[in-house]
């Protein structure tokens, strides 16, 4: 159960709204797209004019505008792109009035005084999050990422209602149409491999990556090396020698192709003393298969034996770089405690880590346990100075911890914002603010597991094993 599980109410599908779907307007670097097209649709529209949207979710080929705009969505791009936020130019957002409201960078509005929500939050809520500027300045952890909560310090930064918005997975209103810009497509790629033999030097290697501009350091943990071996039918042998603990996979970008082969080589030299081997000369058909192998992760883990069931349950907390290395420590050991197996794999260059659980689903108590996980390696990741949701958001599975992360003064301000947007409480209710239902009540899998039909549950996990996730779930209801 991600951050964006849906819970009891109505369901709202824009994917059929009528009417254009993208515009691309090269010559602006703009992209404007209603909130049910994917990003693969808009890469497909943006590539012949040589523009691209460079942060790039895993799941970008179904991944819908409304959806990473929601979430602030990131991928393995971000660490020098960052998040979809930095990218947003507008969105379009129907009220729970009723009203159409357009939100845009640099505090513009269409018709503020027309929007109800907009004069309720500046009238009511504003002036108390601009008191307690302080308080917000010292809670917000430091990281380079965050999708827990309201963004508070990006809205005092910017002023911008539209960063409210970004990241309030559908609780503040109806995202409808978003307006993008762009950025060109890199004609060069280059890479290097790492292996470690430990995570004692995994921040240093980090951070000197991130400061040579790096546009990807995706992170492969011994854990999820074993499970591509085990049930994935690939042979890593050659990736990583056998006492390796993780894999670094680092991508740079550039337009000039001797000055990327003198970054690559620079960077080899600043991280050489600190891994155990660096590899440079990589063929591209290699540096494919280990991208492929990267982004298979869901899939292999989709697909394991009904005995075993993966579950996104602590899957993604951001640290401040320097501690992703205690971090994902952390993390193996508490599982291991309760005879938990995990497979880890992320974001390195940002601190977010991806964690999947695959607890033996007949074993009596695994329940309690990964609940009982999820609360320490909760306490693991405030302790660390990180958030519980680096970019998939906090759905109802992490709201309840969010008065740990920041106070309950700071949870104050986020209900007086739902409460001026939505004053019925009808958007996403028990997203961001807690229902008090327990974070691990709605799992895919044990006792509170809701029933379906045979069929649905079928075509459910089928979707999960292909990685299917465009195909409509109307479509196996009605089907």
């Amino acid at each position: 159960m991600g951050g964006g599980n849906v819970g009891d109410g109505v369901v709202v599908d824009l994917t059929a709204m009528a009417g254009p779907r993208i515009e691309v307007r090269s010559d602006e670097r703009r992209a404007v797209m209603q909130a049910g097209a994917s990003l693969g649709e808009l890469d497909a529209a943006a590539a012949p004019h040589g523009l691209r949207l460079p942060p790039d979710p895993s799941s970008w080929r179904w991944a819908t505008a409304g959806g990473v705009v929601s979430t602030n969505a990131a991928g393995a791009r971000s660490v020098r792109y960052g998040s979809v936020r930095a990218w947003v130019e507008a969105v379009r957002l129907v009220t729970v009035d009723g009203e159409l409201a357009e939100f845009r960078r640099g505090g513009g509005m269409m018709e503020p005084g027309r929007v109800a929500a907009a004069r309720r939050f500046i009238a009511e809520v504003e002036p108390a999050i601009r008191a307690a500027a302080p308080r917000i300045e010292r809670h917000y952890p430091r990281t380079r990422k965050n999708s827990s909560g309201y963004a508070l310090d990006v809205f005092l930064r910017s002023g911008d209602l539209l960063d409210l918005v970004i990241g309030s997975e559908g609780t503040l209103g109806l995202i409808t149409e978003v307006e993008w810009r762009l950025d060109p497509v890199p004609r060069h790629r280059a890479g290097l491999r790492l292996t470690l033999a430990d995570y004692a030097s995994l921040g240093d290697i980090v951070r000197r990556l991130v400061a040579l501009q790096a546009s990807a350091v995706e992170l492969l943990d011994r854990t999820f090396l074993e499970l591509v071996v085990e049930h994935g039918g690939e042979d890593v042998a050659g990736l990583a020698s056998a006492d390796a603990e993780a894999i670094l996979l680092v991508e740079f970008e550039g337009d000039d192709p001797r000055r990327l082969a003198a970054i690559v080589e620079l960077a080899a030299a600043e991280t050489r003393p600190l891994a155990a081997r660096v590899e440079t000369a990589i063929a591209p058909a290699d540096a494919e298969r280990l991208w492929r192998l990267r982004h298979a992760a869901s899939p292999i883990l989709a697909g394991l034996p009904p005995d075993r069931r993966s579950l996104q349950v602590i899957e993604d907390g951001c640290v401040p770089v320097e501690r992703i290395g205690d971090y994902v420590t952390g993390i193996r050991r508490a599982a291991r405690a309760r005879a938990l197996a995990v497979v880890v794999f992320g974001h390195a260059g940002d601190g977010n880590v991806h964690v999947n659980l695959l607890p033996e689903v007949a074993r009596p108590g695994w329940e309690q346990a990964v609940s009982s996980l999820l609360e320490e390696v909760t306490d693991l990741v405030i302790r660390l100075g990180g958030v519980p949701s680096g970019e998939h958001g906090d759905g109802r599975l992490r709201a309840g911890f969010l008065e740990r992360v920041y106070g309950a003064e700071i949870v104050g301000l986020f209900r007086r914002i739902k409460e001026s947007f939505d004053p019925l409480g009808i958007l996403n209710p028990g997203i961001i603010l807690p229902s008090g239902e327990p974070p691990v009540a709605r799992l895919k899998a044990g006792a509170g597991a809701v029933p379906l039909p045979s069929d649905i549950a079928d075509a459910l996990r089928e979707i999960e094993r292909r990685g299917g996730y465009a195909r409509p779930r109307l479509e196996i209801a009605d089907g």
